[in-house]
């Protein structure tokens, strides 16, 4: 095993996301219907009116399980769930608007799932028109959706597209049937090629693939033949995601629990499709991220202007996130707000003209500082420390910070933190040694996958 690895190894240990600080199990579940109002009028107020938001819309349905999967869904081949979960996101979003008191500014747009594309091109038409009625859309709005590639048809492109969708991710993640069968996602290249090639005809300027290493069954050589296929297509981007295996809280990953790659073998298939992603000329443009030279994405990081939230790096400069849809998570900048992830329970509260809300968190002060340091260290590879943070940092959190300088993950000057190469393959661990709601906090670290 080379250094690296055997320095990766070290630091392979449960760590948070940090698509939001602070990370979700660590809310403090204290917004009430009336607090959440008045906070989106403010942020509202603050921010909005000048840089737009950004819309985030959960459309939860697959029509069959994908093993390895953590998201929220519900497995239905019922057509009738549609219209309702439509018309409730419609309500949705209604209660926002009256909070904006006006045209919205809308500066991006992104269709999550589940599979978005288990929807009709008409429903999806007939929601982005809503959403879109009385709103101005910013000159470099972005707008993009999540397809699968069995069944994002040429109609749902070219009708999305229509409405101003320039961007596509297909959750490709790996093209090994025998894979493929472990994680009952079977998707033959000649689907993912269609797909693909539909979107550029069409005029998307910007095509994603999701590739997971960790996953039952896989090898150096079923890694290689996967990435060789993906260099044929050359998405602009590609996000190349650690598998998370949770099966306490998603019994249904315990189907191909005895297959998985061991730690150092899972270790080495990120070192090799890492170093098959450079070779292939792809630029890593943060944690698990990686992007063709000329993408947006890479010009971004190139020009520190970088960003990352709930649905990963962007370029989008808006500080508010509305989030639609049951499992959806909103950014207001001052406070996050989770919705019920019951389909029942959220079309019922948002059919009530009751806002959705699960949970939530409203940040202090100490909170938007610590924000902003992780945030600078994912997105620019550098922070300032204020006093008030680092004097608030456990013994333990300095003594790990002294031993990453050591490994040569970061070195530190004064108040600052700078993340090596190597430190950025675990920038969640450095992260984690910011983190001031986690510290020691032994029970709550189970709760998070780990590094790699």
């Amino acid at each position: 095993m080379s250094d690296t690895s055997s320095l990766i190894q070290k630091y392979n240990i449960p760590a948070p996301r940090y698509t939001s600080y602070p990370t979700v199990p660590l809310w403090e579940n204290n917004l009430e219907n009336f607090q959440w109002h008045d906070l989106v009028s403010k942020a509202f107020q603050d921010f909005g009116k000048e840089e737009g938001i950004s819309i985030y819309i959960h459309l939860p349905f697959c029509e069959s399980l994908c093993t390895y999967c953590g998201c929220n869904k519900r497995i239905t081949k019922n057509n009738a769930v549609k219209d309702p979960y439509i018309q409730a996101l419609l309500a949705e979003w209604a209660q926002y608007k009256e909070i904006f008191n006006g045209s919205p500014k809308i500066a991006g747009i992104h269709l999550g799932g589940g599979t978005p594309t288990f929807f009709e091109p008409s429903y999806l038409k007939y929601l982005i028109e809503t959403i879109l009625e009385d709103a101005e859309i910013n000159p470099n709005a972005e707008f993009s959706f999540e397809g699968h590639p069995n069944n994002t048809t040429y109609e749902h492109l070219k009708t999305l597209n229509d409405l101003g969708f320039n961007r596509v991710s297909y959750g490709i993640q790996d093209f090994d049937v025998q894979v493929q069968t472990a994680i009952h996602r079977i998707q033959p290249f000649e689907k993912v090629k269609y797909a693909t090639d539909s979107a550029r005809i069409l005029g998307y300027t910007s095509i994603n693939y999701d590739l997971i290493f960790g996953l039952p069954h896989q090898t150096l050589q079923t890694m290689e033949a996967t990435f060789r296929k993906v260099q044929e297509l050359r998405p602009e981007r590609i996000a190349f995601y650690s598998y998370a295996h949770l099966p306490s809280a998603f019994p249904s990953q315990k189907s191909f629990e005895s297959f998985l790659p061991t730690a150092t073998e899972k270790t080495e298939l990120y070192e090799f499709g890492r170093a098959l992603l450079v070779e292939m000329g792809y630029e890593e443009v943060g944690m698990d991220h990686f992007a063709l030279p000329n993408d947006a994405l890479t010009l971004a990081k190139n020009d520190g202007v970088l960003h990352r939230n709930f649905m990963g790096y962007t370029t989008l400069p808006s500080k508010i996130l509305i989030g639609l849809g049951a499992s959806s998570i909103n950014d207001i900048y001052y406070a996050y707000a989770q919705n019920e992830k019951s389909i029942g329970k959220y079309e019922a509260l948002v059919n009530q003209n009751i806002f959705a809300i699960q949970k939530g968190h409203v940040l202090t002060e100490l909170d938007i500082s610590t924000r902003q340091v992780i945030l600078d260290l994912i997105c620019k590879k550098q922070a300032v420390i204020p006093l008030e943070i680092s004097e608030k940092l456990s013994e333990n959190q300095i003594d790990s910070l002294k031993e990453m300088e050591k490994d040569g993950l970061i070195t530190t000057t004064k108040n600052q933190i700078l993340v090596s190469e190597i430190g950025m393959k675990v920038i969640r661990n450095v992260c984690s040694q910011l983190d001031l709601r986690l510290g020691n906090n032994e029970a709550k670290k189970s709760l998070f996958s780990k590094t790699i």
